[in-house]
């Protein structure tokens, strides 16, 4: 049923009856484990963490603050980060696919500028997950 091992299975359940005051461990034991398979599969958190995960390298981010400024072609981004154009389109795929950024042909060039819905949405969404009214 579960991915740990049967033994440390029980040790947990041991351990979870000494520090909380459960007389249930089996029972316990499974409502955590629902509540961590909840978790990892909460759309929010799938969302929050897709955008989050697009932003956190650091070309990519360079990518994003230089697409505050104005909507950029490949070829500038390519001065801006002193990187090849496949390494670029890499970066910016990955953006894209997390919403972040949207792009569009325009000529023979492709545009890309944020997707300030987006963004704001999700930026709100961390905000929201994140308030401290949660953690208290």
């Amino acid at each position: 049923m579960f991915n740990i091992k049967i033994n440390r299975e029980d040790e947990i359940k041991v351990m979870l009856c000494s520090c909380n005051d459960i007389t249930d461990a089996n029972s316990y034991y499974g409502e955590l484990h629902k509540f961590g398979e909840n978790l990892r599969k909460d759309m929010l958190i799938n969302n929050l963490l897709s955008f989050l995960n697009a932003l956190s390298n650091k070309e990519r981010f360079i990518i994003f603050n230089s697409l505050i400024e104005k909507d950029r072609c490949v070829c500038e981004l390519e001065v801006i980060l002193n990187k090849s154009q496949s390494s670029i389109s890499h970066h910016l795929r990955i953006l894209e696919e997390a919403g972040v950024i949207k792009g569009w042909k325009k000529g023979k060039f492709t545009y890309y500028g944020i997707e300030n819905k987006i963004v704001k949405m999700n930026l709100t969404s961390l905000i929201e997950f994140l308030s401290l009214e949660k953690i208290n």
